[in-house]
């Protein structure tokens, strides 16, 4: 075998392990039933769930808490799924820029109890741009560490 065959073989094989290792990190979109029931089957794995945030009759966002002065990376609010459940997610970092503007939500992580644990936040915002479009955002909160 010539070497750049050789070259060739490792390349495709890097790729294929690539490849594998980035397929099992994906993870489903879900509604908040389904995240419940996945983790009271002891089930890990982080879960895509789109909700909208819940508003009062002028827009504005009910259900927040975030209160930077006494923990600037504890953040919480109600999410609403496709499926109308409502549910309180925690999310620990900081309050994204543009959350009071989203007009959709996408959480990533898992059922903890009574609420979602959020290890990341896509933001759906409407775009500065072009009228009726949305621009996603994305936020992630630094893993812990000991």
């Amino acid at each position: 075998m010539k070497k750049t065959h050789i070259f060739g073989i490792i390349i495709i094989a890097l790729a294929i392990g690539i490849i594998i290792s980035t397929a099992g990190d994906a993870s489903s979109y879900v509604s908040f039933t389904q995240a419940a029931e996945m983790a009271q089957s002891g089930e890990k794995d982080g879960v895509h769930v789109v909700g909208k945030l819940t508003k009062d009759a002028q827009g504005q966002i009910t259900n927040m808490v975030y209160q930077p002065q006494i923990d600037p990376n504890h953040f919480e609010f109600t999410l609403v799924d496709n499926e109308n459940r409502t549910q309180k997610v925690v999310y620990n970092a900081p309050k994204p820029q543009d959350f009071d503007r989203s007009e959709q939500v996408v959480v990533i992580g898992t059922m903890n109890g009574d609420h979602f644990q959020a290890d990341k936040i896509l933001l759906k915002c409407p775009s500065k741009y072009q009228e009726n479009k949305l621009e996603t955002k994305e936020y992630e909160a630094k893993k812990a560490t000991i």
